[in-house]
């Protein structure tokens, strides 16, 4: 395994500082899939896994500068003042919709304005993806960004409908029936989940600061790396690589030295910063009974949204005190990015005060900077794509995934490392 960084995970870190926990990246998954959870017993960490509190379920999007709790049942869906009863009728009037079959690919925020309105789309939709992409839904892609969405449309016509039948065929494929998990994390982090994975590698087979620049095949793979200023070069069987896109397009692939895949240098990567920020708990006004809060962009706010951190996962801040994390910028506002974190603080204060009654300053803050953080699966990602699955093909035995390919949440990306591995294994019994 060779990791460019000094240490392994990726955007997955956490720092306890101070009896406060703090999350570089990722604060949580959602253990929706057996293979986490199989993963994780694996690991020995089933008594490390944490779920998230059941008293903090709810969700809050920001509407006419208050947060309001999003609808959690049918309902409240009905009773709810976050929309219109136009857009309540033109949700359950979708039901109806009948199959239809696009010729193109279209972003996210055409494709859900078709089946549920424009009112969704600002007030759903756009924070939504602000939350899980830092990106605009006006730019990603539906069919790859959610294909899963993009598949019900194609066999349903109605997305609810599809969505439905999903999931009346995954229960009926359960052997057992077993309580969903939900969202889960660890007590002393997501690191916990990567460090452990490190771990169970053999002494020898992990190596640090070191850069892949080039594979090449003969009889065999061999990969050309760069390590404490020195290259080298070993053979191997078959070559996996979970490289973000710019790491692929200056992968140099055979002997002549060209970058088939430098095409994802095109992929588009909005900066992120996160700002944890501890008060003591009478400082906030909000009761911070759920997961967090989104803002939607109409709203004109500096924050992306907050995760109501201590609410969600126990041992996050001392005793007395509560965990915020903030989240700006993204391709919304990335020029927030560049500011120090005085400057962002005195930026986001005005929203924390205003929106969950936040006064004073913050008795501990961490500041976090991703200069290139969420790969936009944006319109037109067909292509990159495209390139990968032909480079695959021209190169028997080379192995692509990873976030740019198979999703970008942490569960989908060790769903992808396990799916690689079965690729891996049923190539080496057909060419032994």
């Amino acid at each position: 395994v060779f990791e460019k960084q000094n240490r392994i995970g990726g955007a997955v870190g956490t720092d306890i500082i101070d009896n406060w926990l703090c999350e570089r990246g990722p604060n949580s998954m959602l253990a929706n899939d057996p293979g986490l959870m199989a993963l994780i017993d694996e690991l020995g960490l089933s008594s490390e896994c944490e779920k998230a509190n059941p008293l903090a379920r709810k969700r809050y999007l920001v509407k006419r500068g208050m947060p309001m709790a999003t609808p959690s049942s049918p309902g409240s869906l009905i009773t709810t003042p976050l929309f219109s009863m136009r857009a309540k009728l033109r949700l359950f009037g979708e039901l109806f919709q009948n199959r239809r079959q696009r010729p193109a690919d279209v972003s996210l925020a055409e494709f859900i304005q078709d089946h549920f309105g424009s009112e969704i789309v600002d007030y759903a939709l756009n924070p939504f993806i602000a939350g899980v992409y830092a990106g605009a839904p006006t730019l990603l892609s539906a069919r790859y960004a959610f294909p899963t969405l993009w598949e019900c449309e194609q066999s349903h016509g109605s997305i609810i409908r599809g969505m439905i039948a999903k999931m009346l065929k995954k229960s009926k494929s359960r052997k057992t029936k077993k309580p969903r998990v939900g969202i889960i994390s660890f007590r002393r982090g997501l690191q916990t989940l990567t460090d452990a994975l490190a771990a169970s590698l053999p002494s020898d087979a992990l190596s640090l600061n070191t850069e892949v620049s080039q594979v090449t095949r003969d009889s065999s793979w061999n990969v050309t790396r760069q390590h404490e200023g020195r290259a080298h070069t070993e053979a191997f069987d078959a070559v996996v690589s979970a490289l973000p896109a710019s790491g692929l397009a200056n992968l140099q692939v055979g002997s002549s030295g060209d970058r088939p895949l430098s095409d994802l240098h095109d992929v588009l990567h909005p900066p992120v910063d996160s700002l944890v920020l501890g008060y003591r708990r009478e400082q906030i006004g909000h009761a911070l009974d759920g997961f967090g809060m989104l803002v939607p962009e109409i709203e004109k706010r500096s924050v992306l949204g907050v995760l109501f951190s201590s609410s969600l996962f126990a041992g996050r801040a001392p005793e007395g005190h509560a965990s915020l994390t903030v989240m700006v910028g993204g391709t919304r506002q990335p020029e927030l990015t560049g500011l120090n974190t005085d400057d962002l603080l005195r930026r986001i204060q005005p929203d924390l005060r205003d929106l969950l009654g936040v006064e004073g300053e913050p008795v501990f803050r961490r500041h976090q900077s991703w200069p290139r953080a969420i790969p936009q699966y944006n319109l037109g990602y067909g292509r990159f794509l495209e390139a990968i699955t032909a480079c695959e093909y021209q190169n028997q035995g080379l192995f692509i995934g990873g976030q740019v390919r198979d999703g970008i949440a942490l569960p989908a990306c060790i769903a992808a490392g396990e799916k690689l591995a079965v690729r891996v294994t049923e190539s080496s019994r057909a060419f032994p």
